[in-house]
């Protein structure tokens, strides 16, 4: 049987690419801003204004963070499937405003929230249910917003440039870069100034900033309308996906031919926005779904009349595409453990710490140490995007530099490194403290170290080297990976992968407390060891980056019509 194939010049897009960058990174930076300066004080918001308990407030929190980072996958197959990435990013933005909003009114106006606490009383008047009905409503508008902008935003703007020329590939990948470079810019913004305005002036005001911000990103977002590439949805991708593995399971008792790629059946709708593949070898077993049979009839457009019997090569090629980056998905997942360690437990070291800023009285907040990490890729990113990656482009003759996931493996090499020097430093702070404390002490925690905090910023600044090379790095990858009608369910896998994390991290502090040493995470640091629970992470980290060079070294990067995306050719056992 001959290979029946159906391939048409598609019009091409009017790509204004770094025209359509102000708006774009406008609607970002000013979206991050809201957002992150919404969510980054509201524990504190819900126990103090609302008068909720620590594990009231926590619980409510986690639901909400848990909701956003799962509800991309839902916001991920409705840009997909019906709405397009322009159209969800547009509702998705006036949800978050409308949200913002209606958690600056429960600080602004007093009948929304809860009597302030006397300070001679012991016991507060909670909120009633109606002030938790309208404050939820503002959650409930926030989780669209989230769900909408963290699927489609990324990939929306990269959609604004060519990817077939020298200058759109360049700037997809600076797009990235500087993509990455407005959340660590607003997460410093906002974990200094807004939480500072929240905390110590006025809640109202603190809220009403980010709401403003919103507004803001609502506005860059429109204003750009007439200029933007638009993506239009072809369907449920997924349904294409599950399809191509019911027929392949069907068939798996046939033989497949000689040469797959010039008899298998392979039709390709004239209007797909999906680029054609070039066969593979991998996941072989997939190809049987393109095997025609006596059964198999076709259309006259050329088409399958039954997609539940007969796939196309190019259908089966895009199922392939999304199986072989779950085992680098996985090992992103054991990777960023690091990072919620790293941001957790920073804070308990800095409470027992000599946190006096220089020789004066200043204190620096426990909490805000985390900014350290945020300014490092702040100033790295830029050096990276402007500085190193033209450099590296003269070496290896790559557009990016470096492929990927070379780019992934450094920042997990930074991740070991960062758990490394935690355990180190944190040794030398416990020895202090029990030694020579500085006569200072923290209830329930006890005495607090003559270290100086500062001692914590080395750590701080490897975990923001290693976010900067490795988030970065899987971004672009489940991006540039995934078929082109699915590139909003890459970065919502991701975020997902990012809440399994977080799970994994608690359930991992739970197994050192119940089977290897419960006095390794005291509550008081320095009569526990918290250096040997960062050993263990590190340990876990380079078994990890193991398996992650040996799925590197399987792994092959999307073909277009011959030309590797990465310029791998058909090499294995190079990242």
């Amino acid at each position: 049987m001959e290979n029946n194939e159906t391939v048409t010049t598609k019009k091409e897009p009017n790509y204004r690419g770094i025209k359509a960058m102000p708006f774009v990174i406008g609607n970002e930076t000013f979206e991050k801003l809201g957002t992150i300066g919404t969510s980054s004080n509201l524990l504190v918001y819900l126990t103090t204004v609302f008068n909720m308990s620590s594990i009231m407030a926590t619980n409510v929190l986690n639901i909400f963070n848990g909701t956003c980072n799962f509800g991309t996958l839902i916001g991920a197959f409705l840009s997909d499937t019906y709405l397009g990435r322009y159209t969800a990013i547009g509702i998705a933005s006036i949800s978050s405003f409308l949200g913002m909003l209606v958690l600056t009114l429960t600080a602004a106006i007093p009948k929304l929230h809860p009597p302030k606490c006397k300070s001679d009383d012991s016991t507060c008047e909670g909120p009633s249910g109606g002030q938790l009905t309208f404050l939820f409503g503002g959650f409930v508008l926030l989780v669209i917003g989230a769900s909408g902008i963290r699927s489609c935003n990324l990939a929306f703007g990269a959609d604004q440039f060519n990817p077939n020329t020298e200058s759109g590939k360049k700037g997809t990948n600076s797009f990235f870069n500087w993509y990455y470079f407005t959340f660590t810019f607003a997460m410093t913004i906002s974990l200094t100034v807004i939480v500072y305005v929240q905390s110590n002036l006025n809640w109202a005001i603190g809220l009403g900033i980010p709401t403003f911000l919103m507004l803001l990103s609502c506005t860059f977002f429109f204003i750009g309308t007439r200029i933007y590439v638009r993506v239009m949805p072809e369907g449920s991708p997924i349904t294409s996906l599950v399809q191509t593995l019911v027929v392949a399971f069907k068939k798996r008792k046939l033989k497949l031919p000689e040469e797959p790629w010039r008899t298998l059946f392979n039709h390709i709708p004239n209007d797909s926005i999906n680029a054609k593949l070039s066969y593979t070898d991998q996941l072989r077993f997939l190809n049987k779904a393109a095997i025609r049979t006596s059964q198999d009839d076709v259309k006259a457009d050329g088409s399958a009349v039954n997609p539940w019997r007969l796939r196309s090569l190019q259908q089966v090629e895009e199922v392939k595409c999304v199986l072989k980056v779950i085992p680098i998905w996985l090992a992103g997942i054991i990777y960023y453990i690091v990072l919620v360690q790293t941001q957790n437990y920073v804070v308990f070291q800095s409470i027992q710490s000599d946190r006096t800023l220089g020789r004066g009285s200043f204190k620096i907040p426990a909490a805000s140490y985390n900014v350290f990490t945020m300014i490092t890729m702040t100033i790295w990113i830029p050096i990276y995007d402007r500085l190193l990656v033209p450099v590296l482009r003269r070496i290896t003759g790559r557009v990016e530099g470096i492929t990927i996931l070379q780019r992934v493996g450094i920042g997990m090499l930074f991740g070991i490194l960062t758990m490394i020097i935690s355990g180190i430093v944190e040794n030398h702070r416990r020895i202090l403290a029990l030694t020579r404390p500085n006569l200072g002490f923290v209830a329930r925690r006890g005495a607090i170290s003559s270290m100086s905090g500062n001692l914590l910023i080395p750590q701080l600044v490897l975990a923001g080297l290693s976010e900067g090379f490795a988030i970065i790095g899987l971004i672009e990858f489940f991006y540039k990976q995934f078929p082109e009608n699915m590139r909003s369910l890459g970065p919502s896998i991701l975020f997902c992968g990012f809440a399994i994390s977080s799970y994994l991290s608690s359930f991992l502090i739970s197994i050192v407390q119940k089977t290897i040493r419960a006095d390794w995470l005291a509550e008081d640091l320095n009569h526990g060891r918290l250096d040997y629970f960062y050993y263990l992470v590190a340990g876990l980290e380079v078994v990890n980056l193991g398996y992650f060079l040996v799925c590197s070294m399987w792994y092959k990067y999307k073909t277009i019509e011959g030309i590797e995306m990465e310029k791998m050719e058909s090499k294995k056992g190079v990242i």
